[in-house]
Formats: C-alpha cells, sequence, structure tokens
C-alpha cells in the first residue's frame, strides 16, 4: 500500500514555515520528540491496512464471517479510509494539521478498542469503518507537521526519510506483528495494540508538535459523502452476488445505487467552489490511465493479501506469525525496487516501466493459479510473492510521476490525494471483484476451490493494466517530468509504502 497523498498535503505547509519558526524553536529534543510521535501515529495508520491480515482465518472461525463477507474486515477500512481521505486533508486546513491529527487518532484509537471486542461480524466491521474514518483525519496531516517542527532543510529531510522507512515498512512489520500477537494471544490484539500507542501519542502530540495555521474554506461533504457511499455500494453488490444472484434485487440495486452516487460525484465536483477533486486534473489522457492502472493494480495485488494468507494457513499450516514473516518477500521486493525506480525511470521512461511490472504480475498470479494441497512454500508461494513485489515497486514510480506531472503547484495536492484515494478505492472494489468469483466457486470447508479462478482474475486485471499502458502512453520513451516540490526521492519514499 503508497502514502503518496500524505507526501503532497505536506507542501502547503511550507509557505508558513518561517512564520512557525519565528514565533517556535523549540530544542532538539523536543523537536525529536514531536518527530517520533507523529512516526508513530503513522505507523499505526500503516500498520492498520495489513496487521489483520495474517489474523482473518481465526477471525473467520471466530465470528463465522464466510468466504465473501470477511474480505469487509479490510474493505470496511480501505472505503472509509479512501474515501474520505480528501475531506481529512481539507478539514485539516481549515482546523489546524494538529487538531485533525488529534481528532482523527482519538477516533482510530477508540474504533481500535471497540473492535477488539466485537462479538458479530457487524461490529467488528463497523469499527474498521470508523478506523478509516480516523485514519483519514489524522494521515494527511501528518508530513506538513513534520515539515513544520523542522527547523531547516536538513531536518525535514531526516524526517522524510524516517516517514519513508516507517511507511515502507510498515506493512511488513504490520504482518509479522498480527502474526505474533494472533499467535501469542488473540486476534483480537491486532486491534487492542493500538490503543496504548495512541494514548502514548495523543498525550505527547499536543506538547510537543506546534500548530499550523488555519484557512478559510467550505467543506465539499456531498462529494466526500457519495464517493464513499458510491463505492461501498458496489463492493456491496459484488460480494454478495455470488450468494443472491447476478441479476437480483439487491445485486441490482447495489451497482445502479453506486453509478447513481458516482454520476453526482462527477456534478458536484463540478460545481462545487472547492471541490475534493479538480475536474481538469481528470481531463489528460496519460493521468487517467495511470490512475486506472493504480486501481488495477492494488486491486490485483489485494488478492495476495486476502487469498495467499488463507493457502498458507489453511493449506500450507503455517500459523500466524509464520505467515506474516512468509510475506517478507513481497514487501522487500517492493521496498527494493524503489530504490532504483527513480534512476530507471528518467532513462527508460515510464511505459517501459509499466509494461515490465504489469507483465511481470500476470506471471505471478497466473503462477499462484497452479496452487494446489501438494503446494510448498518454496515451489508454490514464494516466487510468485517475490516477483509481484518487485513488479508492483517498478510500477508505483512511473504511475506517480504521471499523475503528478504537469500538474501547478496549487492543485498538486489535489492530485495526489486523487492518486491516494484511487489507491484505496481501487484496493476495496478489486477485492470485493476477487472475492465474488472467489465466492462463487467456493466449497465450505475448503479453501482451493474458487482460488485459481480468483488468482486468474487478479491476472485478468494486471494484464488490462498493461494494455493500458501500451495505449495510453504512446510516447512513452520520454521520461515524466515531476513537478519540482515533488522530487522523485520524496515520491520513491512515499510509495515504497
Amino acid at each position: 500500500m503508497s502514502d503518496t497523498a500524505v507526501l503532497n498535503e505536506a507542501h502547503p505547509a511550507h509557505e508558513h514555515c518561517s512564520t512557525l519558526e519565528e514565533t517556535a524553536a523549540p530544542g532538539p529534543l523536543s523537536r525529536w520528540v514531536a518527530l517520533v510521535v507523529l512516526c508513530i501515529g503513522m505507523l499505526m495508520i500503516v500498520l492498520d491496512a495489513t496487521v489483520v491480515n495474517v489474523a482473518l482465518p481465526r477471525i473467520d472461525a471466530d465470528l463465522s464471517f464466510g468466504p465473501a463477507a470477511l474480505s469487509w474486515v479490510l474493505n470496511a477500512y480501505t472505503l472509509a479510509f479512501g474515501g474520505l481521505l480528501l475531506l481529512g486533508g481539507r478539514l485539516g486546513d481549515v482546523f489546524g494539521r494538529l487538531r485533525a491529527f488529534q481528532v482523527g487518532l482519538a477516533i482510530f484509537t477508540v474504533a481500535s478498542a471497540l473492535g477488539g471486542f466485537a462479538q458479530t461480524p457487524g461490529q467488528l466491521v463497523a469499527t474498521r469503518a470508523l478506523q478509516g474514518v480516523g485514519a483519514a483525519l489524522a494521515a494527511p496531516s501528518v508530513l506538513a507537521l513534520l515539515t513544520t517542527s523542522a527547523p531547516d532543510e536538513a531536518a525535514r529531510n531526516r524526517a522524510f526519510a524516517l516517514f519513508g522507512a516507517v511507511s515502507s515498512g510498515g506493512a511488513s512489520i504490520g504482518l509479522i506483528l498480527g502474526g505474533l500477537l494472533t499467535d501469542v494471544g488473540s486476534w483480537r490484539w491486532t486491534l487492542f495494540i493500538n490503543v496504548p500507542l495512541g494514548l502514548v501519542v495523543l498525550l505527547l502530540v499536543g506538547r510537543f508538535v506546534d500548530e499550523t495555521p488555519r484557512r478559510s474554506g467550505r467543506f465539499d461533504l456531498v462529494g466526500a459523502a457519495s464517493a464513499t457511499i458510491g463505492a461501498g455500494s458496489l463492493v456491496w453488490a459484488l460480494i454478495g452476488a455470488p450468494d443472491h444472484g447476478w441479476g437480483s434485487v439487491r445485486t441490482v440495486g447495489g451497482f445502479v445505487l453506486g453509478a447513481a452516487l458516482f454520476l453526482l460525484l462527477a456534478r458536484t465536483e463540478t460545481r462545487h467552489p472547492h471541490p475534493m477533486v479538480q475536474p481538469h486534473l481528470v481531463r489528460n489522457r496519460r493521468r487517467v490511465g495511470a490512475l486506472a492502472s493504480m486501481a488495477l493494480i492494488i486491486g490485483a495485488n489485494l488478492s495476495m493479501f486476502f487469498l495467499v494468507v488463507q493457502y498458507i494457513q489453511l493449506v500450507l499450516g503455517f500459523g500466524p506469525l509464520a505467515t506474516g514473516i512468509a510475506f517478507l518477500p513481497f514487501s522487500l521486493g517492493i521496498f527494493g525496487m524503489s530504490r532504483v525506480t527513480p534512476w530507471l525511470i528518467a532513462r527508460v521512461g515510464p511505459r517501459a516501466m509499466l509494461l515490465t511490472a504489469t507483465s511481470g504480475l500476470v506471471v505471478a498470479y497466473a503462477w499462484l493459479s497452479a496452487a494446489g494441497t501438494d503446494g510448498t512454500y518454496l515451489g508454490t508461494v514464494f516466487g510468485p510473492m517475490l516477483i509481484a513485489g518487485l513488479a508492483t515497486g517498478l510500477a508505483f514510480m512511473p504511475i506517480t510521476a504521471t499523475v503528478l506531472a504537469g500538474v501547478e503547484h496549487e492543485h498538486a495536492g489535489s492530485a495526489s490525494g486523487l492518486l491516494q484515494t484511487t489507491q484505496q478505492l481501487g484496493s476495496a472494489v478489486g477485492v470485493a471483484v476477487i472475492v465474488s468469483v472467489y465466492a462463487a466457486g467456493a466449497v465450505p470447508g475448503e479453501f482451493l476451490p474458487g482460488a485459481q479462478a480468483a488468482f486468474l482474475t487478479s491476472a485478468l486485471f494486471s494484464a488490462v493494466a498493461a494494455s493500458i499502458a501500451a495505449t495510453v502512453w504512446l510516447r512513452g520513451r520520454r521520461p515524466v517530468a515531476v513537478p519540482e516540490s515533488y522530487p522523485l526521492e520524496e515520491v520513491a519514499l512515499a510509495d515504497a509504502a
């Protein structure tokens, strides 16, 4: 998963840095504490995208979700996070970044505690959605607060480096921590762990971090609601289709409602004085193609977290901790590739990189589709997981650079927020499609029936992304220029997640 929107939300704060520094000059220790506290807050948000993944089989056994409904444990968080992310950034602009961070993290912490006590699937899904709401409020403010807390450019660069390390390592840490907590305790501790961390951050952040100046403006509440509910309606229809039928009133009604809300979103964004998404950003063919590719790639990747976790535990017999460690090739592949992509994009261009990446993903998911009861970790999972990690790391940079290329400085935050929102909502809808395919062939008590078709669906997503790269970037050898306020080094750090 990427934090590009969080990165770009930081830049509007640059213009206020000198003012803050003149009025407050905290010592080195205070600045260090502020940096650590903010990064712990961000780590909590990053962790929760993956920490419950390795616990999914235990959650299903305990609360009896069912093969399709189990995906809501992931999707409730990503839908709320993605749908409200841009609104969260706007709230931080108007009411202050520190206040938005504190309110968001408080909601996130309370929701984590409630989720740990959940006794039914509905209660757990509701608290996961509430966690997403809190994350959407808190996340856009982190880098802005890091920027204003740094006294000079060197300190800001150190803050960005630590933020990148937290973001890139957070996914892997989440998988391993989730496995450890589930193994030694219960899946409930994957949620309870946020409570002491959240309380410590909330106690310290107000003391060591300065507030940012507020701005006047209105909120695009209709846009935020229509984006979130519209995506949720589509996901709800897709996940329930195998059980209720594709032609059922429930399924068709969900699709119709989702389409109507997205039409309302489009209409709202063209008329609102402060839209969540600047309409001119989606009139560029390459940018739209890059966003579509990102949604497809992230949607395909979520099958890795949803399906492979269950294959490793239910078929190969791994415990939760061993499952978390087993995912390291994927996370390390993304991190390792992100170190070289800034060099590659300047030499081969985005088209070649994206074609190579999506082709690698097709190979990885086609390989996983052959998984059987006689499979082994090294023979069945390790290879495709490593390929998928390297390919995903290769794809993020050209997509990010293309989305941000040619964007005016004043609209850069909106462009990066659009990218992050596309990632979150694309992952939710992608998982819904893949899980729907899986559930259509599922057999109660068995994992493998339906899994082959689901992995092939992920391969199809990747193939469609490859076709977009082949047609949209017709002159793709020309390197894409990223705006000066988004150095490739920083984008790479953000995308490493």
